[in-house]
This record gives structure tokens, sequence and C-alpha cells, in this order.
């Protein structure tokens, strides 16, 4: 029957791909290929090697406490939780590809990580005298917020795409991230401590871009997976309460030590709460019989601290990260319910995770707050040296005035939609190629496709 001869088809296509692109091979191959790169390029910075100890001695530095591994572990430790915890959890929502979304979430961020310490470090951590990039604890988290925007790609493609295809996706959206960061954040000169731009945007558009390159028409084949069961709206439940509490951190993580990191925490921190009370309303109000969406409250609630990642060391003011909050609780939500569907339908854009919602138009919010908050700026709120260390206005741009910091962070939103947008056509167009063993129309959004799936039938109904 139809169905049999399908599944024919994606096996043949399966094996005729293994010969070329197996899993196994594309991990062994990579896998060496970081150790012989790592070996010739990265080692221990100043503050993680031995000669620690004569770094004090000469820097006049009197206790260890003052290594920055005491400031920002914590924080790493809080982003480390979000993207292999908090994004694994928040994509266990269909009720067939729980081990595909924390499964290859854990994959594609533990590869995707030791590529970024290379890019980043190219970019930002090469020392020229001995040719070497020295990585630290700060690196560790760099390397984290990078991979956060390749997961936030795999949500719009999650249940579509094989493993191979994620870890392609992967290699180029991480070369394409140091790319577009090292333009925002050195040439443009644009600040953007929680990612809104370099993160949320370029993320949630490379990924958009790639689905709408891989379009898949007959995908209601598998229109009967796409849905959710009560327990797996549990489970990604989990992954959006770790992330909602530890978004300060990610927020705060690389930002200046004393008061800028600790306004990002009370600014995403108040945004988050704003955007809860939001959403509930929002989805109470637009569903019928006044009921709640689970589908609002896993995602809509974490809208607020994608917006507010730009401004977040900025002087936004508490009543300022409220009203963000509530405007990205309003517009996600609503873009769940008017415009999933609308692009789907016309767009030919199949967001499985709706990425458009939770980070597109609220990274492109953080924008355009973040270009406004700066471009507002003044001595008489910040101070002189406030604002000269808040906008880094030091060396080329120590005559930068707050109104032309505001162009420059328009311009950096510019940059992150270019690069999400223009990389993952190409990247897309890369995809759609027939050796990369992706599962049949009417075989998506189910593990057995690629996992060993042991007793389910005693917990799916």
């Amino acid at each position: 029957d139809g169905n049999s001869t399908a599944n024919r088809d994606m096996c043949d296509r399966t094996k005729n791909t293994n010969v070329r692109f197996s899993l196994p091979a594309v991990c062994v191959v990579w896998q060496t290929a970081m150790i012989i790169l790592f070996g010739v390029f990265i080692r221990y910075d100043e503050e993680s090697d031995p000669h620690w100890l004569e770094h004090k001695k000469l820097n006049n530095i009197s206790s260890d406490i003052e290594n920055d591994f005491y400031f920002r572990y914590p924080s790493f430790q809080d982003v480390h939780v979000m993207i292999f915890v908090g994004f694994g959890f928040l994509m266990t929502f269909l009720k067939r590809y729980s081990f595909g979304g924390v499964g290859f979430n854990f994959l594609i961020a533990a590869f995707g990580l030791q590529w970024a310490l290379l890019m980043q470090g190219w970019f930002h951590s090469l020392d020229y005298t001995d040719g070497k990039i020295k990585i630290g604890i700060e690196n560790l988290i760099n390397a984290d917020f990078c991979v956060a925007g390749c997961l936030i790609a795999y949500g719009a493609l999650l249940g579509k795409v094989s493993p191979v295809q994620l870890m392609v996706l992967t290699l180029f959206g991480i070369t394409l991230f140091a790319v577009e960061e090292y333009i925002i954040l050195n040439l443009i000169h644009a600040r953007d401590a929680g990612g809104s731009m370099v993160i949320h945007t370029f993320g949630a558009y490379y990924g958009l871009s790639i689905s709408w390159m891989l379009y898949r028409p007959n995908l209601d084949q598998s229109s009967r997976l796409q849905g959710s069961v009560y327990h797996s709206d549990v489970f990604a439940t989990i992954g959006t309460l770790f992330l909602w509490m530890f978004w300060p951190s990610f927020n705060s993580a690389i930002t200046d030590h004393g008061d800028g990191q600790h306004r990002a925490v009370i600014n995403t921190y108040l945004a988050l709460a704003s955007t809860v009370l939001t959403t509930v309303a929002m989805s109470s109000l637009f569903q019928k019989h006044g009921k709640l969406d689970m589908v609002h409250v896993q995602n809509s609630t974490l809208a607020g601290g994608v917006a507010v990642g730009t401004a977040a060391e900025f002087m936004l003011m508490p009543y300022g990260s409220l009203i963000v909050g509530f405007c990205c609780g309003v517009i996600s939500t609503l873009g769940y319910i008017y415009i999933s569907p609308f692009l789907e339908k016309y767009m030919k854009v199949q967001d499985t995770c709706g990425v458009h919602n939770l980070h597109a138009m609220p990274g492109v919010i953080g924008g355009i707050v973040g270009a406004i908050t700066a471009a507002a700026a003044s001595e008489s709120v910040y101070g002189h040296e406030g604002l000269v260390k808040t906008f880094d206005f030091e060396g080329a741009f120590e005559k930068m005035e707050p109104t032309t910091q505001g162009g420059h962070q328009a311009g950096g939103l510019c940059v992150a939609l270019i690069f999400g947008i223009g990389g993952g056509m190409i990247v897309g167009a890369i995809l759609r190629l027939p050796i990369w063993g992706d599962p049949a129309d009417d075989n998506c959004f189910d593990d057995e496709t690629y996992w060993e799936v042991r007793g389910r039938e005693f917990i799916l109904f």
C-alpha cells in the first residue's frame, strides 16, 4: 500500500545516504578534527594557566578571588543548564519525539560548543604573539551563547530533519554566528549583552529560512504525530521553568562586573514576570471558554527575557522592563494564535516550535528597544563614567554620542537579520541535497526513525 511504499522509500534513502554520510562517521571525523585543531590552536588563558601566580604578582592582585572564574562560573552554570536542560526539555512537547528533542539537542550542543570555541576564538581571543587562542571561563559562556543560536534554529525544524542535517546546520550556523557577532559587536560597536539581536534574531530567522527552503508540501501525512499529549506537555514545561528561572543569568553573564550586571538581572527578572501575567491573560482571552493553552504558557512566557536582552544593562528602568514584558506577552501569544498558521499556509514556513513567536519577533523588539534606549542615554542619567563604561566609549569610539550609538544599535539589528535570512537560505539549499538521510513525509516527528524506542506502548494512549 501507499504507506509501505513510503516506508521503503525512506529506508532506501537512508541506506544510500549512510554509505556516504552516516552519523557515526560524521561524529568520529568531526571529533578527530577537533582534537587536531585544539592541539594546534587552543591554550589556557592567563587566569586558567599555572602562570596565574606570576600574573597576580605582576598586577598586584592580592587574592585568588579576583580570578574571573569566581565572578563568571555561577552564571556559566546557569547558562549551561539552560542550553542542555532548558532548551532540551522545551522540545519534548511532541507526543512521539521526546528522544529527538532532548537527545539531538544534547548532540548538537556538544558538537557546536567545540567549533564555537575555535570560531569565536579566532575572532576575539587570538594571541598574535604566538598564534594561539587563549580560553577561560568567559569563552565557555560565549560558546554556549553561540550554540543557543543553533538550538533556536533547530526548534523551527524539530522532527523534520536527520541528525546529520542538524550537524551540518550547526557547523554553518556557528560559522555565520561568529562572523555576524564580530561585525555587530566589534565593527559596528553595538551592545548586545543578552543577545536579542546576535543570538535570538539571527538564530530564529536562520532556522525559519532553512524551514522555508525545506518546505514539505505533504507534511500532513505526519499530522497525527504533530500534537502533544498530557505527559509530553508536562516534560516540556520543565524546560520552560529552567529557562525562565535562569534567564537573568543568561542576559547578565558577560556584562561588566558591578552595576551593569546587577541591572541586567533586575531588568530581565521584571520583564519575565510581566510576560507571564500577560501571556496568561491573552491565552485565556482568545481561547474558547476562557481556558489556557499550554503552548502559550510553555513559550510566550519566555518572550520578555528575549526582548530585554539588548537593553538589559542599559538604564531601561524597572517600569520599562515591565512594559517590554507586557508587549512581548501580547505579541508572542497572538503570534501562536494567528501568525504561525498564516506563515505555514501562505509563506510556506513550517515552524514546529514557533520560534518566530518566541525568538524572532521578541528579538527584533529587543533590538529596537536597545536602539531607542541607547539613543536616549545622557550623562544626567548615567554619569560620565557610567556612560563610558556602559556603552564602551573608549579608544576609536571615545567621542561617540548616545544618539549615534542608537544608530549603530539599529545597524546591528539589520546585520543579524541579513545573516539569519541570507545564511539560512544558503544552508537550506545545501540541506535540500538528497544525501543526508532525512525522514520521509510520513515519518516525521517520530523517534523510531532514528532511535531505539522501548516500552512506549505503555505510556501512549
